[in-house]
């Protein structure tokens, strides 16, 4: 009689560890570039605020602009993910405005995310590796609006061909950015859920529909 396999988790739990290890210099790559920059943030200074050592790193990354272009891409699509968790399950505009709606409140609108997000702008703009990078995350987040602001609007009998989606996500998209600076920037500049309702109006204005925090809660 055959014996049953045996299933080898060996792999699994390898492959599991390896990530956990590269996420883990991400994280401790983050918090320095949040406390001193991107120069600051040593291929040492990271080593010794992950606890390991500088070969692990190699092992991991071929240099240190990889590992602040995988850190930088981290930070920007958690804040995507972070955001498309609020959308819920009711109607398309429903969903539309939490998401929006999500955007513009804590923990996505916070001064030390935008703060973190500033400390890679130079590299952005003087790496072209970067830039592809940056271009990622932003089609990352404007791919999950646009998706949803075609949805609602379908809902509301209104089809759009797939360059006006395009450009109505930019549009909205534009209005969020400008509102999650600000918002970083200037916390104490705003009352409770005042960013949130402009950018409910301001998308909602752009489109042609009603958002409102009342859809997003229902």
């Amino acid at each position: 009689m055959d014996m049953p396999a045996v299933q080898d988790n060996s792999r699994k739990f390898t492959r599991e560890s390896a990530e956990h290890r590269r996420e883990a210099l991400i994280l401790a790559t983050l918090d320095l570039i949040a406390e001193m920059g991107v120069r600051g943030a040593t291929v040492r200074e990271i080593a010794a605020r992950a606890n390991v050592t500088q070969g692990l790193i190699r092992h991991y990354f071929t240099s240190k602009d990889e590992l602040v272009h995988a850190a930088y891409e981290h930070h920007m699509n958690t804040l995507t993910v972070k955001t498309a968790a609020y959308t819920g399950e009711g109607t398309a505009v429903s969903r539309l405005s939490n998401f929006v709606d999500a955007s513009l409140r804590p923990p996505i609108v916070d001064p030390k995310v935008v703060a973190l997000w500033a400390g890679f702008l130079n590299k952005v703009q003087t790496d072209p590796k970067m830039q592809h990078v940056h271009q990622r995350t932003y089609d990352y987040f404007r791919d999950h609006l646009e998706a949803l602001i075609v949805a609602a609007l379908k809902e509301t009998r209104r089809d759009v061909e797939p360059f006006e989606a395009k450009q109505l996500a930019i549009a909205c998209n534009a209005v969020i950015d400008g509102l999650w600076l600000e918002g970083g920037a200037l916390p104490d500049a705003f009352a409770e859920g005042q960013l949130p309702q402009i950018g409910l109006d301001s998308v909602g204005a752009i489109l042609g529909i009603t958002l409102n925090k009342e859809a997003a809660e229902s």
